[in-house]
């Protein structure tokens, strides 16, 4: 092949508890890459379209390029790729924008090799990526985004987390825009040892309930008791939109990525499409239209779809 088309589902980042490494992907919205073989030794980046702000076409300053610029130099690869992105994600939505565009950059590049590398392998290329868009590299978007459903990514590592079937959840994505930047300078500061403990016990529970299917041990711990405390002023009607989600026996609600959009998980579909009306009348009742999507937490991965 000459040319590949890929797309790459929006994503959850830190999933409440798991700040910078815990990740899941949903049913819904995702970005489109088409990239195809250049004889020189560049990445070029084409054209953008979707996005209502202007992201740049200089490969390095763009995820998807610079993702792509780490793949061809890590394989020392005798040719270039030209890119084309269209935006499905809307950026500063906390849906893994900016790490869909550098997956779906990377999977239909890869499918373009004679030998693809297996999904796991992208992972330091989507890092690179990432980390032009955050300013660090965490892998709680991109990693699930390769590996599908939800995803445990260190630094240097991928673990898929086993997740019931029937285990669904609801994000709803109010017409706002919340910076990622913005939202990490409000972690800035000092926190307390006895609120780290109790979030690593969270961690623990929603792990430990995942691979148990024990809904139970979910319900206790995901919760964040770190991040968004500082976060929630930023998102206007948060409160209220994760109280409908728990009155409508979510087995816990926080914020998606560095927000606004809010998401929660539900023990099955019936009860998480209940919930989705009540927490887009609550952003509604704070002025702001919203989307919602319902999806099992067991998402989709990246794929070539072209």
């Amino acid at each position: 092949m000459s040319h590949a088309t890929a797309f790459a589902p929006a994503s959850i980042g830190n999933v409440a508890v798991g700040f910078d490494v815990l990740g899941q992907t949903f049913d819904g919205p995702g970005d489109r890459a088409t990239v195809r073989i250049l004889d020189e030794p560049v990445v070029r980046i084409e054209a953008i379209r979707g996005s209502v702000v202007d992201l740049p076409l200089e490969a390095e300053r763009n995820t998807a390029g610079r993702a792509l610029i780490a793949f061809c130099e890590a394989l020392a690869l005798p040719h270039g790729f030209a890119l084309e992105l269209d935006k499905g994600i809307p950026l500063g939505s906390g849906m893994g924008g900016s790490a869909a565009s550098c997956v779906a950059a990377l999977v239909a590049a890869n499918a373009l090799l004679d030998q693809p590398l297996p999904a796991e392998e992208l992972y330091p290329f989507a890092l690179a990526g990432e980390a032009v868009a955050s300013g660090s590299m965490h892998g709680d978007n991109v990693g699930p985004m390769l590996l599908g459903g939800l995803a445990l990514a260190t630094a240097d590592r991928l673990v898929r987390i086993p997740v019931p079937a029937a285990w669904h959840c609801v994000v709803v994505h109010p017409d706002a825009v919340l910076e990622t930047r913005r939202a990490r300078e409000a972690l800035r500061g000092a926190y307390a040892l006895h609120d780290l403990v109790a979030q690593s016990a969270n961690l623990a529970l929603v792990l430990a309930g995942c691979f148990r299917g024990d809904a139970g041990l979910v319900r206790a711990g995901l919760a964040d008791v770190v991040v968004e405390p500082r976060r929630a002023p930023l998102i206007t009607g948060f409160a209220a939109v994760k109280q409908a989600a728990l009155d409508h026996d979510a087995l816990g609600a926080s914020i998606s990525g560095a927000g606004p959009s809010v998401f929660a998980w539900f023990e099955d579909r019936g009860r998480a499409e209940h919930a989705a009306p009540a927490m887009q009348a609550a952003f509604a009742e704070a002025g702001f239209a919203s989307e919602a999507y319902v999806s099992p937490v067991d998402g989709p991965a990246a794929r070539v779809i072209a």
